[in-house]
């Protein structure tokens, strides 16, 4: 019976193979070759995605209407592409693996919207290599791939993705203009744009937010923020409602590095934090690194907001604005010359003051700032860019009180490409910020302001499909004037006095290896090498046993030691050098295309620090770099994440563990005084600090409803001991909550396409309570009241949250030439919740008895916005 079968299954397989196949009509893919065979005989076929089925069949087929199995076979083992091999009733089709010698080459191009304006974080996805990329800021990227046919897929939000096919036999460049109307297509095409995590890059610890994202969040004011946007996401806090600054996983805001057009950024806000520094129309996206932060970054300790200027129109005249209750905005963007260079210039101004006039009210609060950036192509391998701000705040108090602060900068930059496997940026940056107070009721001015000028050179390079380099170096020098009191005239009492200039220098250079080791590992590691020197002329006190701050057991309080002597140096004479090693690492393993684990560690170290002992900054932010007294700040992090994208990524999920532990954080003594501090190593003690947490965020990426709910449960705490035993620091040297410690942070963003004239958002928040220090009792010296306070941050504000709504309305919403507009209607806070901005304990005065008053700044604000474009 067994021989019976044997023979019988020979027999069928002679026939099988003996059969001729009709090839009409004549097969052009290999897809349409499978059909052909599978209709036709018994024989199906198995492979992998890697296999381009739709790519043109590489054989000429020799036959003329028919031809046999056998001799089909034959012709297409003589394709070099596949290996196709018979078992059974099945054909196999694999790859023909890569020979150490197959030529491999580069694949660029630059990705555009309708006007030329370049798209930055447009997706290139590779069908047949499973490998892709995305565009820099000038809408460039670039990858090397074996010689082959490819099916490219190109999207960006907002935009109708783009296929193209390319026969990869030598370098290629190409460009595309993507088309507006991606909301148009159908939802299998709108998850390729969605925000879906990018399973296999080994970046954690980032996010990336968009325009149209960040216009969607309702904020105070009604004006779109794109610094207000980063509190919806996991491990950002802030000081609460009408603070500047952010906080991210525990960090305090000056370890914050924030860069625009990649020059850094010394101030943040407009009117107290009420508004940031960026004007949403004229920011193209930003990206914030928590953690797995890249070599290329250095100089603190927390976190980088790299915020990046909307690149010009090189084909027409364009512009947006918006007219909102308090202040309104203005961007044109146009070619300089076509398809050559472009211009973008935008402003922004309040008018809060004019209502204070109109209401005879001798004050006045208004702000402007200036954005511009123009670019220029010389040729293919060359492009010149200058991005530039400037703004300023005004507060006057009648005659008697008057300020003027804010923020300079200008960035020139030189991009060359040496070849299409190496390129490079070389730039030449300015930023300043300057504080400037006018007292005239005591008749003197007050000046302090940080100055910077930097020097970097970017090289990235291609060494292969699966190595990339990204290597460079930086050079920053500062100018610090920590404060100039002078008298306005001769009457003045006050007395000329300038606090010490400081001066330093800053260079680093760098290595970052983005190595795909396997088709599930990528791995990002890289080295950082920084150094900084800090310079004279200056006199540095010298004090006994090097402790400028001693503390007195009877009074239970620090006092400022007394100066043993001095030590003067000369102009550029070196004061004190360090020097650190940073070395970063990032890993990604793919369980399968939706699921995979990430860790990260990096090492970072921070050389300027801010003087403040307020948990939000103020105007008066006054750096210092490090020194004799103050050392740098050094950080290490670690981070371990699983990640998840789910139904055809219309939903994704991000989970992060982390730990920070952070050495050299400076703090100060109780009762410290820092302005016009000649001698503010006094009042300084060195701990040290950590924070660690998990943080969730959930996305829904497409559809109608669209949105994210993030929450972080995280710690944050400080130790500072004493400089000897005896010593008890700050809370008996034990570990305290940091000022920035929030236990719970919880956001809820909700954006829902209702019709094509009106769309509606959400955005609720709550978070812990800020640590705070409240007197826990009092005791009476002569019959006044003097409080006795708890340990350092023993306390808590209320918790805090608020819940704000928002809706869209645009008139001719398929209107997409000419004067387009909408309108914006927002209630900021919808219940009213009474947030504390701070808890103030004083005497009634009609009682006499103690109480406690709490200070809000908001309640409910409504606000309604115009907003248009052309």
């Amino acid at each position: 019976m067994n021989k019976l079968l044997f023979i019988l299954f020979l027999i069928t397989g002679s026939l099988l193979q003996a059969q001729s196949i009709q090839l009409e009509p004549a097969p052009t893919t290999l897809k349409d070759l499978i059909n052909l065979i599978e209709t036709q005989t018994p024989y199906s076929f198995a492979y992998s995605n890697t296999v381009n089925v739709n790519a043109p069949l590489a054989s000429n087929l020799q036959h003329s209407n028919a031809i046999n199995f056998t001799d089909l076979l034959t012709q297409l083992k003589q394709d070099q592409t596949y290996n196709y091999d018979k078992i059974g009733h099945t054909i196999t089709v694999e790859p023909i693996a890569a020979q150490e010698n197959q030529k491999t080459y580069r694949l660029s191009g630059s990705i555009t919207d309708p006007s030329g304006t370049p798209l930055l974080g447009a997706n290139i996805y590779v069908k047949e290599a499973a490998t892709g990329t995305s565009t820099d800021e000038n809408g460039q990227f670039s990858l090397q791939l074996p010689e082959g046919i490819y099916s490219l897929s190109i999207s960006y939000i907002g935009f109708a993705p783009q296929e193209k096919t390319v026969n990869l036999n030598k370098n290629i460049n190409i460009s595309s203009k993507l088309e507006e109307g991606g909301e148009n297509l159908d939802e299998v095409i709108i998850t390729q744009n969605s925000k879906a995590v990018d399973i296999k890059k080994p970046q954690m610890s980032m996010n990336r937010l968009d325009m149209q994202e960040i216009k969607q969040i309702p904020v105070a004011m009604g004006e779109p923020d794109p610094l207000k946007s980063l509190l919806t996401l996991p491990g950002v806090t802030n000081a609460g409602e009408g603070s500047s600054g952010f906080n991210v996983r525990g960090g305090a805001a000056d370890q914050n590095l924030i860069l625009l057009d990649g020059t850094p950024i010394y101030s943040d806000s407009h009117m107290f934090g009420f508004f940031s520094v960026f004007n949403a129309d004229v920011v193209s996206n930003l990206e914030l690194y928590k953690g797995g932060i890249p070599s290329k970054f250095g100089g603190r300790v927390s976190s980088v907001l790299d915020v990046h200027q909307h690149t010009g129109s090189d084909e027409n005249i364009k512009g947006t604005g918006g007219i909102g209750l308090i202040s309104s905005k203005l961007m044109l963007e146009g070619p300089i010359k076509k398809e050559k260079g472009s211009f973008m210039i935008g402003g922004r101004t309040s008018y809060a003051h004019l209502f204070l006039k109109l209401a005879d009210n001798d004050n006045s609060i208004k702000f402007y700032d200036l954005n511009t950036r123009l670019n220029y192509r010389l040729d293919k391998k060359n492009a010149l860019s200058f991005s530039g701000y400037y703004g300023r705040d005004l507060l006057q108090l009648g005659d008697s009180f008057s300020t003027t602060y804010g923020n300079t900068m200008g960035n020139l930059k030189w991009e060359h490409r040496f070849s299409e496997d190496i390129l490079t940026h070389l730039s030449l940056f300015y930023s300043d910020y300057q504080f400037n107070l006018d007292l005239n009721i005591k008749n003197f001015e007050w000046k302090s302001n940080i100055k910077s000028f930097g020097l970097t050179y970017e090289w990235k390079h291609y060494l292969s499909e699966a190595i990339q380099l990204d290597y460079g170096a930086e050079a920053i020098y500062y100018e610090v004037n920590p404060g100039t009191l002078a008298p306005k005239d001769a009457t003045s009492a006050i007395n000329f006095k300038q606090i010490a200039k400081e001066y330093a220098l800053e260079p680093s250079a760098y290595i970052d290896v983005n190595h795909q080791l396997t088709e599930k590992i990528n791995l990002r590691y890289g080295l950082r090498y920084s150094t900084f020197y800090r310079y004279g002329p200056q006199s540095i006190n010298t004090y006994a046993n090097n402790h400028p701050a001693v503390y007195n057991p009877n009074f239970n309080i620090y006092e400022d030691a007394t100066p043993t002597g001095s030590i003067d140096y000369d102009s550029g004479e070196v004061i004190k050098d360090f020097n650190t090693i940073e070395p970063r690492a990032a890993l990604s393993y793919a369980l399968n295309e939706e699921t995979s684990f990430k860790a990260s560690y990096n090492r970072m170290a921070q050389y300027m620090h801010i003087i403040s002992n307020s948990q939000s900054p103020t105007p008066v932010n006054i750096w210092t770099p490090s020194g004799s007294f103050i050392k740098p700040q050094l950080l290490d992090q670690y981070a371990l994440g699983f990640f998840k994208n789910f139904s055809r990524k219309k939903y994704s999920l991000e989970t992060e563990a982390f730990y920070k532990d952070i050495k050299n954080r400076i703090d100060y003594v109780d009762g410290a005084d820092l302005i016009a501090n000649d001698n503010i190593e006094q009042v300084l003690l060195n701990g040290k600090a950590r924070a660690y947490g998990l943080e969730f965020l959930f996305r829904k990426n497409s559809g109608k409803l669209t949105g994210w709910l993030s929450y972080t449960l995280s710690r944050a705490e400080q130790k500072t001991q004493g400089n000897t035993a005896e010593d008890p620091g700050i809370a008996k040297g034990e570990w305290y909550l940091s000022p920035y410690d929030k236990l719970h942070n919880l956001s809820v963003v909700a954006n829902y396409e209702h019709t094509d004239k009106w769309s509606f958002s959400a955005n609720f928040s709550l978070q812990s309570g800020q640590p705070v220090t409240y007197p826990n009792g009092y005791y009476e010296i002569g019959g006044i009241p003097v409080p006795n306070y708890s340990q350092r941050n023993e306390n808590r504000l209320p918790t805090y949250h608020h819940l704000d709504l928002a809706a869209t309305y645009t008139p001719k919403p398929n209107k997409n030439k000419g004067w387009q507009s909408y309108w914006v209607f927002s209630i900021y806070n919808v219940y009213n919740r009474k947030n504390a901005a701070s808890v103030r304990f004083t005497t009634n005065e009609d009682t006499g008895a103690n109480e406690a008053r709490r200070l809000s700044i908001f309640g409910a604000l409504p606000s309604v916005s115009y907003n248009f474009k052309f």
